[in-house]
């Protein structure tokens, strides 16, 4: 920090401090306005233009030095200079002050801000210099949050000073309004009965149902800019449309039959979703299948002669995938949705309007749905980088490779997140030469790095080829074979390498699905995913996002948690709403060992800079999981200090995803290690290391000093 910037913090103590150590503060309350009332009166009438200069200065410092106080001030200002005068200085000295506090934040804060927290403040950033002025202007007018805190958190964005000074002068006045309009009935109270004064109950009624006639008004402007192009059906044919029958508008679509509403969902392609044809159910069907052959290769683990083996076709076991999936289908299905209620169109959907879908069937036919509400829920796609030569290569995604119907002696997998380790251990194991190419330094990089590393060395005990910090150039085709040119990246210099191929399959990441059904033609606002608020509302009010097209998380099961709230949402708003609650969000990688996660992790927590302790069990001590033969991994608890609150856990081992379950419940409820501890697991299971970890933090916390003296205790019931 500069001497500068350390001498301006020095000044702003001193005079704080001062201020409470010479009790200031008592000079501003309502019994100090009411007893010193008359003297302040007669000051103001003999000296005028001082008084309020005096008066003006002191709201000017109390406001940029954030203290306590600027409300008995406003309301003095009322009680002293009457509703005219009081508001106008009142409105010039809480704008100027409030602009003081927001240089200062922004002077002494922001550059350590943004060099620390840089990459995460970008989307703020974005949004303050896009719609600054009217979420500044949203926030003064609905004193949600304190005055003095918004000062604070705006200076440290990008908004320049001229708008902050203008958004907050506008913004605060009828706030200053009712505030000096209840100061101004304050001054008349001279006995107990005018406590009750229609006036003054009538003031303070303002003050309690300001902030509400405050938030309609805004919303009421909001909604005004945002469908003043449209015109709004009289009224509507259904009280909802869904578009995409993935995991999030199945879910959306069953809610509102499930309350009676009348509700369309329409699907382009197959009912069910990435998960069901592409994403969750095949690629765990075919890790089922390539754990039974790594579990036929350890035969002697088992007890089993060396000679066991499994004779299996490719072929047959994608087969086996096909059939998994057929088998899950009517789970999903247009018979099983109609008979719930839900119109399923199958066909091709578009925004039109704010209430209006445009619906081409795959017959050809059109028609136009008409509804309160739209839930978008068009889920997400592989993304495949631009690397030059790829194309013509040719490649495979989560989407296609289930079209295989011979294994590749040679593969090459790009990328090391959960998709591409998943596919990766289960191809090697089937037999095909795997070579996973990941540009970072470690695989599953959202995890701790000792997980990472475990995940790393079964690869490659079985046989993968494990390349890091390996950047994917170009594709090349040479002599007839396929060939991946990347870089490997090796402290500060990079060295090329040749990795040849049959067939690489892609899995880097994916990305929403925002084109082609109208989102760009009526203006929904878009980033990465659609954006969304708090209760999933895209920029159109009545129009929602939720799963993987809204994000931030990836997962079949969040798209089903945030698809009741949108459905709610949808159905109820204005009468009732809900924000989405993603405070307790697990996931796990279904590789060996498996990975499970909920809540924090240390890299995120000393990221974060959170307080934590740790509390770690490992698995190879667990009874059953020395009986199964799968006794590796282990269970690692973050917990406040001191405090058996859980922060976040992390399991590796067989069956970490059910494992974890205990803890997704201890935290969504409040539940501690220590009720964990003393509720009974079944032994023999793997549960029971749930158990044992909790037992791990209890003797970390153990209370010395009381054992001290049960020690002494005993000893004396033993004559000692």
């Amino acid at each position: 920090m500069s001497m500068r910037k350390l001498l301006f913090l020095v000044v702003i103590a001193v005079a704080v401090g001062a201020f409470f150590a010479f009790d200031l503060g008592r000079w501003l309350s309502l019994d100090a306005l009411k007893s010193q009332q008359a003297a302040i009166e007669a000051y103001r009438a003999a000296n005028p233009w001082l008084a309020a200069a005096i008066y003006f200065a002191v709201y000017v410092a109390v406001t940029a030095l954030s203290l306590p106080g600027a409300a008995i001030m406003t309301l003095a200002g009322g009680a002293v200079f009457g509703l005219l005068w009081g508001t106008l200085l009142v409105s010039f000295a809480s704008s100027l002050g409030a602009t003081l506090a927001f240089l200062a934040s922004r002077f002494v804060l922001r550059d350590w801000v943004k060099q620390r927290f840089g990459h995460r403040l970008e989307a703020i950033d974005r949004g303050v210099e896009k719609d600054g002025g009217f979420y500044l202007f949203t926030l003064r007018l609905v004193p949600a949050f304190p005055f003095f805190m918004i000062n604070l958190v705006m200076g440290l964005t990008p908004m320049r000073t001229w708008t902050f000074y203008w958004v907050s002068q506008v913004g605060m006045l009828a706030g200053t309004l009712v505030y000096v309009n209840a100061g101004t009935q304050l001054a008349a109270i001279d006995s107990l009965s005018g406590i009750l004064s229609p006036a003054l109950i009538g003031s303070f009624a303002l003050l309690g149902i300001f902030p509400l006639i405050a938030k309609k008004f805004v919303d009421g402007i909001k909604a005004k800019q945002v469908y003043a192009r449209w015109s709004k059906p009289a009224k509507f044919d259904r009280n909802l449309v869904v578009i995409g029958a993935g995991s999030a508008g199945l879910v959306t679509a069953y809610i509102a039959a499930a309350v009676k509403a009348k509700v369309t969902l329409i699907e382009k392609h197959r009912m069910g979703g990435d998960c069901l044809n592409t994403g969750c159910v095949p690629s765990k069907a075919l890790i089922r299948s390539a754990k039974f052959l790594s579990h036929v290769s350890r035969a002697e683990e088992f007890g089993m002669r060396r000679t066991t083996s499994a004779d299996f076709q490719f072929s047959d076991v994608m087969e086996r995938v096909k059939k998994v999936v057929q088998t899950v289908e009517p789970h999903d299905s247009v018979e099983r949705y109609t008979g719930l209620g839900v119109e399923v169109i199958e066909g091709t959907a578009k925004l039109v309007s704010p209430w209006e879908v445009e619906v081409t069937r795959h017959n050809g036919a059109r028609d136009k749905l008409s509804a309160r509400s739209i839930v978008i829920a068009a889920g997400a796609r592989p993304f495949v980088p631009p690397i030059p030569g790829i194309e013509e290569v040719g490649y495979l995604t989560s989407d296609n490779v289930w079209e295989l119907r011979e294994l590749p002696k040679r593969l090459v997998v790009l990328g090391g997140g959960p998709i591409g380790c998943e596919l990766t251990q289960a191809f090697a194991r089937f037999g095909a030469r795997v070579t996973q190419v990941e540009m970072l330094p470690r695989l599953m990089i959202r995890e701790d790095p000792e997980v990472s590393e475990l995940v790393a060395a079964r690869f490659r005990t079985e046989g993968i080829d494990v390349l890091l910090n390996h950047k994917a150039m170009r594709f090349v085709v040479e002599g007839g074979e396929k060939a991946l040119i990347a870089e490997h990246h090796d402290g500060n210099s990079g060295r090329e390498v040749r990795i040849p191929f049959d067939a690489v399959l892609v899995a880097v990441g994916r990305v929403a699905n925002l084109k082609g059904y109208g989102l760009e033609e009526i203006g929904v606002a878009t980033g990465r995913t659609v954006d969304t608020n708090e209760f999933l509302q895209t920029s159109y009010p009545n129009i929602y996002a939720c799963g993987d097209v809204a994000g931030p998380w990836q997962f079949t099961h969040t798209a089903a948690h945030q698809a009741w709230y949108a459905a709610v949402n949808a159905l109820f708003d204005p009468f009732k709403k809900f924000r989405a609650d993603y405070s307790v969000i697990p996931w796990a990688t279904f590789v060996e060992p498996e990975v499970a996660r909920v809540g924090l992790n240390e890299t995120e927590a000393k990221e974060k800079g959170i307080a934590y302790e740790v509390a770690r069990y490992d698995i190879d001590d667990l009874d059953r999981a020395i009986a199964d033969s799968e006794a590796h991994g282990f269970i690692k608890v973050l917990t406040v200090p001191g405090k058996d609150r859980i922060l976040g856990v992390t399991i590796v081992g067989e069956h970490a995803g059910d494992l974890i379950a205990e803890y997704v419940l201890a935290m969504k409820h409040g539940i501690g290690l220590n009720k964990i501890l003393g509720t009974i697991h079944i032994y023999p299971t793997l549960a029971e290391a749930n158990k044992y970890v909790a037992g791990v933090w209890k003797k970390a916390h153990a209370p010395e000093g009381l054992l001290r003296w049960v020690a002494r205790f005993h000893a004396w019931r033993r004559g000692e």
